[in-house]
């Protein structure tokens, strides 16, 4: 039950390898093009590596914040929120996060399969490899915290031996830098890698609730996830310039090196863990909305749901860029609100976490105002009409996008900004008990 204290077995070594497996991804490898840019219009490679740089430590230190938060009050993300809205307005987010987990899931699934198929060089059987992956991650997730330990003792190993030898393998043969030079278009870039790691923000109280100090999982948290993704993203960079700037080809620079597919048939493996984050804590989101239905039930049935949606996706689109955009529209925003309410509004006397805790409705304006200024500023390329409305009042403000309006520093400063100012009108709020 989501009201149920958790055992506190996670200490900062365990946080650090759970995030540190998280943080390396074959999306992470074949996403590396969202922040090289388009064909022509390229970032210089150390811009690159800057972005990634940049927009991973600010994405990271509130995902930081967030599990020092899920570590202090003992509750998984989906309850914290009941303490900001109220349970009822919590279920918006929670709605939110179970699209996102579930299309985080779909695509972990498709890339699995596809390093699979890389690592068997076949380009059939993909039902197979999608299926399996399906079986593997509901299984992870039926019993999560003896998966977190092994990850922590055996995977974490593996997959690092392996990020070495490609890290030394592709360094050696070099690669061009097609736009050495430029960097217009860095803040984008820096955009769509902090909407990778805030997308982890409302999925890691449901971990950090189980560390022992609220130290732990904001160290091991920051720390392992930081490290990771840099890494994993250069590293896909890289694979990336070596195969001409084609996302398609990204998997072909690993096993194009000697042993590459057994090395690759690694990280393929432990990107169930990948899956296993985005099922189970869809389940923990799913709770919130149906506290009495068991949790092993419900991962199950998500795991089933997940594995039958993958099934139907043959590859990636260009609508990752436009997903990560979206994500980045919602969860930069909330956060903002979050952490300003909870160290300096409501949340310094004692959120109401329980079942029946009041609606707070003006939570929603600053939340609600983030997400439109984040829109406004670089509009999700989700469908024609929705970013011809954005574009349209641009127009009609007479704004035009500069290289310095970072969609995430304004979509954070405005609503954190905001819930400041409504502090005196929204601090009254039951206290509720925290560890």
């Amino acid at each position: 039950m989501l009201d149920t204290a958790p055992p506190r077995t996670l200490d900062g070594r365990a946080l650090f390898a759970l995030w540190a497996n998280l943080g390396v991804s074959l999306i992470g490898f074949t996403s590396a093009a969202t922040v090289l840019g388009a064909k022509g219009s390229e970032l210089s490679f150390t811009a690159a590596v800057t972005a990634i740089l940049v927009g991973t430590v600010i994405g990271t230190a509130m995902l930081g914040v967030a599990a020092l938060i899920g570590a202090r009050t003992g509750a998984p993300a989906m309850a914290v929120l009941r303490g900001l809205f109220g349970t009822r307005l919590s279920y918006l987010p929670t709605v939110l996060n179970i699209l996102q987990c579930i299309g985080w899931g779909v695509y972990e699934l498709t890339v699995i399969a596809w390093g699979a198929q890389q690592v068997a060089g076949t380009e059939g059987w993909r039902w197979l490899f999608v299926v399996a992956a399906g079986v593997l991650t509901t299984v992870l997730t039926i019993w999560p915290l003896g998966s977190i330990a092994v990850l922590r003792r055996y995977v974490a190993v593996a997959v690092g031996v392996a990020m070495v030898y490609f890290t030394v393998q592709l360094g050696r043969q070099g690669f061009p830098d097609p736009g050495a030079g430029n960097w217009h278009g860095f803040l984008t870039a820096t955009d769509a890698i902090i909407a990778v790691s805030i997308s982890f923000v409302p999925l890691a109280a449901d971990y950090t609730r189980h560390a022992r100090s609220s130290g732990a999982a904001f160290w091991g948290t920051f720390s392992g996830y930081t490290v990771a993704q840099v890494w994993c993203y250069v590293l896909g960079l890289i694979a990336l310039l070596q195969s001409g700037g084609d996302p398609d080809k990204v998997f072909a620079s690993f096993t194009g090196v000697a042993a590459g597919w057994l090395f690759l048939l690694v990280l393929v493996l432990r990107e169930t863990d990948q899956s296993f984050a985005n099922v189970y804590s869809t389940a923990m989101s799913v709770h919130n909305l149906l506290p009495r239905v068991d949790r092993r039930v419900l991962t199950g049935g998500i795991g089933v749901l997940v594995t039958v949606l993958a099934l139907r996706i043959q590859q990636f689109t260009d609508s990752y860029y436009a997903f990560l955009g979206l994500i980045g529209s919602v969860f930069v925003p909330l956060f903002a609100v979050l952490a300003v309410d909870y160290f300096l509004g409501a949340g310094r006397r004692g959120w109401d976490l329980s079942q029946g805790a009041p609606s707070r409705p003006l939570m929603l304006l600053p939340w609600a105002l983030g997400f439109a200024v984040y829109q406004f500023l670089n509009p999700s390329a989700i469908g024609g009409w929705w970013t011809g409305m954005w574009t349209d009042l641009q127009s009609a403000v007479g704004f035009t996008p500069q290289s310095w309006t970072s969609a995430s520093l304004f979509g954070f400063l405005v609503p954190a900004l905001a819930t400041w100012a409504l502090t005196p009108f929204t601090a009254r709020v039951r206290g509720g008990a925290q560890d």
